[in-house]
């Protein structure tokens, strides 16, 4: 093999994630070389995207991107798959929702039953030897009709590997674990615990929550000093480790929020009642207290197991309301609050955080589950408030865990790398066309505070969302880890996650460890083990997010069905050489105009300017560009929207 250009020496064979697009050619990235290796349908050998496999690289062809084969797979992303039963002669196959997967699977003998023909069903791999013949798979479930709601929701769970049900014996457990701990309660089983019950206490939660894992007090101190609770639900109580519900919840990882329900990471006996911190109810608790002056200094901190009693549930619509009017119970309560969240969220950005906070967009459905109305959720003062004192506790439990175990410790940390350098350019190229400049130093490296100073200049324009959105695709991905390497986006040193125990296993974790610590142990974990467990966490984390986008994505184009022909704004979001994709500013569902459809011109496209080029009229489209639009096709199947310009 010719000796590679690049300055280190590339290895015959890589290790790596296999990337598949939808015309089945994969790549395989590498650091050290300025293009992923490419590789061809006839070589992948079986991969299948997001595998882990090992590539060998092939001779090298002059002008042409590095050749490789996929010589080993070694782990699977996922052997289930969900799609359409079709038959062809005596075959029954599966038609794959996964455009990614590019051969349809065979169902095996037994499954063969024809009112399965055109059903939506979650089909397993179950043998894929020969790459090419095409892989045997058996039925495990059949979902339904598709297009129905219910059908169509489960099959974006099962699709990505997750579940919907609890086994039996977690839901038994869950049971025994919740009578005995009301049995405890019921006989003052309290001891060791620090007593919060009459301390003003309250929660902070969207409207439609079922379960309330933080509560805020705060108490005036006579010296003018205040105490601010951050009380967290104390799962760690009832979900031991190595239990059922310890494994179900490790499997899990996360719950799971989509547009109409949410797929919690422990039983309902538990998330929903038990480890909820409900109003007028005794819930255990692990604290975290920090004695403050009025702008939000901590003077010093406490943490411990603890039992509080919330006087009052808020949403935070209701909560915004009570600051606004300045009146209402807890008004001089939430007011401190919010004063100091302010003065800890300007603190941050002096630091270097990064304002990344974008729109979400929520869903009004029917009884049937079809979207009648889609909104952009407003962002009060009362998100930012919660999430500060979130931030805070995460922050503070972080470094005194660091502190007191600073090496071999098997701790959880949450950390979040400088950006990528390569990235970070094309951000600059991509901003420049949009006629933006992204300061960047001498070795390419971008300052938090220039990215802000971006963010301020964007603010309130059409294509802040495009912005942003593309902002964060440049950024490292935050991720659990061992190793504390700090956290950039939000400027701090020290950094985990605490606060959500009852959704987020690494949180259920960082109770663990902080008890020990407190209770004087080092934490002597196997390091190993717990760093194993850090990126399984982070690869789950990465489809829980997939699954939720995917509901998103699917009730925005559903809402758009009996919207054809009718007009809309929006804003061009991307260019290619084939159309224009365009976000419509209310919903934010993205659809493409295919240039066909532009019939007045011949349009070039000008890659640096991320345009497209009337050849005679000199007619231009650019990223950005607000446009007026009309709906033209809806495909729900995949998913897409099709949009004409008016």
């Amino acid at each position: 093999m010719k000796k590679n250009s690049n300055p280190k020496t590339i290895p015959q064979t890589i290790k790596g994630t296999i990337k598949i697009n939808f015309r089945g050619i994969g790549y395989l990235k590498v650091l050290d070389l300025k293009e992923d290796i490419e590789i061809e349908n006839f070589n992948l050998k079986t991969a299948l995207n997001n595998d882990e496999v090992e590539v060998r690289l092939l001779s090298k062809t002059k002008e042409k991107r590095q050749q490789g084969e996929v010589v080993n797979i070694l782990k699977r992303s996922k052997d289930q798959f969900v799609g359409i039963v079709e038959k062809k002669g005596v075959t029954f196959f599966l038609k794959a929702d996964d455009r990614k997967l590019y051969r349809d699977i065979i169902i095996e003998a037994g499954a063969n039953d024809s009112q399965i023909i055109g059903k939506k069903v979650l089909v397993k791999i179950t043998s894929w030897g020969d790459a090419k013949k095409n892989p045997e798979g058996k039925l495990v479930e059949v979902l339904g009709d598709k297009g129905s709601h219910e059908v169509e929701i489960r099959s974006i769970v099962l699709e990505r590997g997750l579940d919907m049900e609890f086994p039996k014996d977690v839901e038994d457990e869950a049971k025994k674990v919740a009578e005995e701990s009301v049995r405890k309660m019921r006989e003052g089983g309290i001891e060791g615990r620090r007593d919060f019950r009459s301390t003003p206490t309250c929660t902070i939660d969207p409207v439609d929550a079922k379960d309330f894992d933080d509560a805020l007090s705060l108490v005036i101190n006579k010296d003018g000093t205040l105490e601010v609770g951050v009380h967290i639900a104390d799962v760690s109580h009832y979900v031991r480790e190595g239990s059922h519900l310890d494994q179900e919840a490790i499997k899990r990882g996360f719950s799971i929020y989509l547009v109409d329900r949410t797929i919690p990471m422990l039983p309902e006996i538990l998330s929903n009642e038990l480890c909820s911190l409900n109003p007028d109810e005794d819930r255990l608790a692990f604290s975290a207290v920090f004695k403050m002056d009025r702008k939000g200094k901590v003077l010093s901190r406490w943490f411990g197991k603890s039992i509080i009693r919330s006087q009052k549930r808020f949403s935070y619509e209701e909560a915004q309301k009570t600051l606004n009017e300045k009146t209402g119970k807890f008004f001089e309560e939430l007011d401190i609050l919010n004063n100091i969240s302010k003065n800890l969220r300007q603190e941050r950005f002096r630091s270097g955080a990064i304002d990344f906070d974008t729109d979400e967009v929520r869903f009004e459905l029917d009884p049937m589950g079809k979207p009648i109305r889609v909104f952009r959720k407003a962002r009060l003062e009362t998100h930012k408030l919660v999430e500060e004192l979130m931030l805070l506790a995460n922050k503070e439990v972080a470094k005194f865990v660091f502190e007191k175990n600073k090496k071999g410790s098997g701790f959880i940390f949450r950390t979040h790398d400088m950006p990528d350098k390569e990235k970070i350019k094309s951000l600059s190229v991509f901003l420049r066309a949009l006629g933006y400049t992204l300061k960047l130093d001498n070795i390419g490296s971008v300052s938090s505070k220039d990215l802000n100073a971006l963010f301020t200049q964007i603010e309130g324009k059409a294509e802040e969302s495009l912005i942003k959105t593309a902002a964060v695709r440049s950024m490292a991905k935050a991720i659990y880890s061992t190793r504390n390497s700090g956290h950039f986006g939000l400027a701090f040193d020290y950094y985990t996650h605490f606060t959500s125990p009852i959704r987020r296993y690494p949180d259920l974790l960082v109770h663990r460890f902080l008890e020990k610590s407190l209770q004087g142990k080092k934490l002597t974990e196997d390091l190993q083990k717990f760093q194993k467990l850090a990126a399984e966490m982070s690869e789950k984390e990465i489809k829980v997010s997939e699954a939720e986008r995917a509901s998103i994505k699917y009730k925005q184009v559903e809402f758009m069905l009996p919207n054809i022909g009718k007009t809309f704004s929006g804003v061009i979001s991307g260019i290619t050489e084939w159309g224009i994709y365009v976000e419509e500013i209310e919903t934010r569902a993205e659809g493409m105009i295919k240039l066909r459809d532009i019939g007045d011109d011949f349009y070039e496209l000008n890659e640096k300017q991320y345009s497209l080029i009337g050849k005679k009229t000199k007619r231009k489209f650019q990223l950005g560009d607000k446009v007026q639009i009309k709906v033209k096709r809806v495909d729900l199947d995949q998913k897409q929207i099709d949009y004409a310009l008016v």
